[in-house]
């Protein structure tokens, strides 16, 4: 397996606040865990948030020898999400802070998800990227209940609005999805800084292509930032079928 971790603060905000961590390697009982956090709040919180959310699971998922997968991914995040709403009631600075996360890990060849917010993973498989995650966003709560279509213009002004959060609430409603996995797939984790930039189509072209994963990663970051780079960019790209363990 190998996978490539960036960031990147984009071209107008000042302060990055995407977090991500990569590991190729067990983590506690998991085999690999990747995770891309998108903090929210002012100044200090988004940022604060993100990387608090973070460190934190990976510090509960390194300890932990009981449970399956999916056990302990709830447990880790629910545990923080508590511990990160306690922070915010602990200083007005931190007040309304919150976070997005995307979470992954692979099995042999069975992909777990765990997502709150609107960070996404995608499948890319056979040229074409396929969104695993589902936008918990307002836009998207709208196109449920048929209120708005996809891609309007309310849909584009409105679609940074979040209806799930880790750290705004005592609890958290996480969703999981279980993805098998075949040859010459390839797995990407992102905040909505690439997302909203970068066409779906486009990511797969860029990841479908003869590049190194490293080449690749850099690429779908210079092209979010060739369409504005509006927010801060953060991605994490897995190639699952390949033997040897490394990340750059």
């Amino acid at each position: 397996m190998k996978a490539c971790a960036m960031t990147d603060t984009g071209k107008v905000r000042t302060i990055n606040q995407d977090y991500i961590f990569a590991s190729p390697e067990p983590i506690g009982k998991l085999q690999d865990l990747y995770l891309v956090a998108d903090g929210m709040g002012g100044h200090r919180a988004g940022d604060y948030a993100s990387r608090f959310l973070v460190e934190k699971l990976v510090d509960f998922i390194s300890g932990e020898e009981e449970g399956n997968t999916i056990s302990i991914l709830r447990e880790g995040i629910e545990k923080v999400n508590r511990m990160l709403y306690r922070e915010a009631l602990k200083d007005e600075a931190f007040s309304g802070m919150g976070t997005t996360l995307v979470a992954a890990t692979v099995e042999e060849n069975l992909l777990f998800v765990a997502n709150v917010g609107d960070s996404r993973l995608y499948l890319i498989r056979n040229g074409k990227a396929k969104q695993i995650t589902k936008d918990h966003s307002y836009v998207e709560e709208m196109v449920k209940l048929g209120k708005m279509n996809r891609g309007s213009a309310d849909y584009m002004r409105q679609k940074n609005i979040i209806t799930r959060a880790v750290g705004t609430g005592e609890d958290v409603n996480i969703d999981f999805f279980e993805v098998l996995l075949k040859k010459g797939d390839y797995i990407l984790l992102c905040s909505d800084g690439l997302s909203n930039m970068v066409e779906d189509e486009a990511i797969a072209e860029l990841v479908s292509s003869e590049k190194a994963l490293k080449e690749k990663a850099e690429a779908l970051i210079v092209s979010a930032n060739d369409n504005g780079g509006r927010d801060n960019i953060a991605v994490i790209l897995i190639d699952p079928q390949v033997s040897e363990v490394s990340v750059c």
